[in-house]
């Protein structure tokens, strides 16, 4: 989804990573909400958020809102609510909605990694890492969550710490597209675009990536200057509208201030790792 001009490339970056992570919690939470439908309280999304143009985000967080509102301890709906409200910018209400529904929910091991994540989004990075360390189990633990940290610690500027976590995420999930997609997006913050490519290309090989692994490739293509191919890779399994907004996203991050230079003219020439584990 496109971020304001006006916000500093790094800072976008930081916060696309952040919204990989709520879509992926939001993926999360459908066996949850498939379970509890018979209750007939939680509304279905007609299509995968990824694929909602704005009018139909939009309207999904009206439906979902509405449930919240007669419900709002529910775990389920309050979980949806706030991924929608992240995937929309409006990080602070995200907040708020996870707080009521982590007060209501202490021990929900969803609804803590939910909160952990709005935290994250909200810029309330350490109150993160802690939350979603509460959600964990050391006996049995959640890749996701394991992936998760590591994009808090890079936006905390700790690279080094992420990518283990990232790799500890892997050594559960091996060559998992969305954990792939974190780690090269890793290297791309620090500049790194050739070894952030390889991981990035490895994650939309997979089977099971889907379009927002394809656009993080396309962005990380576009910042090396080979604008014909990251267009060629942004149009893929998206519907024209879709297409032409996220192509214009990349021609705007592309053009101001010259991003793509001033990275590439960091990126050194280290060869990309072979093992993602």
């Amino acid at each position: 989804m496109p971020f304001s001009a006006s916000t500093p490339f790094k800072k976008r970056v930081f916060q696309g990573t952040v919204a990989l992570l709520a879509m992926l919690a939001l993926g999360g939470c459908s066996t949850t909400s498939k379970d509890r439908m018979t209750t007939g309280s939680i509304p279905k999304l007609d299509r995968p958020v990824e694929q909602m143009d704005a009018n139909e985000l939009r309207a999904a967080i009206d439906r979902v809102g509405q449930a919240y509102e007669k419900n709002p301890r529910d775990p389920v709906n309050g979980v949806n609510y706030a991924n929608l409200l992240r995937m929309n910018g409006r990080d602070a209400q995200a907040l708020a909605v996870m707080q009521q529904v982590a007060i209501a929910n202490p021990a929900d091991r969803n609804v803590l990694a939910a909160y952990g994540k709005a935290q994250a989004a909200a810029g309330q990075l350490q109150q993160a890492l802690d939350t979603i360390g509460r959600a964990q189990t050391p006996d049995r633990p959640d890749w996701r969550l394991i992936s998760a940290e590591g994009a808090i610690l890079d936006q905390m500027g700790k690279p080094s710490d992420a990518r283990q976590r990232y790799r500890d995420a892997l050594d559960i999930q091996p060559n998992e597209p969305s954990i792939l997609s974190n780690l090269g997006m890793s290297y791309l913050l620090t500049g790194d675009l050739r070894t952030a490519e390889t991981y990035l290309r490895s994650a939309a090989g997979q089977p099971s990536a889907d379009s927002r692994v394809r656009q993080n490739l396309a962005l990380v293509v576009g910042l090396q200057g080979r604008f014909p191919e990251a267009e060629q890779i942004a149009r893929r399994e998206l519907s024209p509208q879709q297409a032409d907004a996220n192509v214009a996203y990349l021609r705007g991050m592309l053009s101001q201030q010259n991003s793509w230079q001033k990275l590439a003219a960091k990126d050194t020439t280290s060869p990309a790792a072979a093992n993602t584990n």
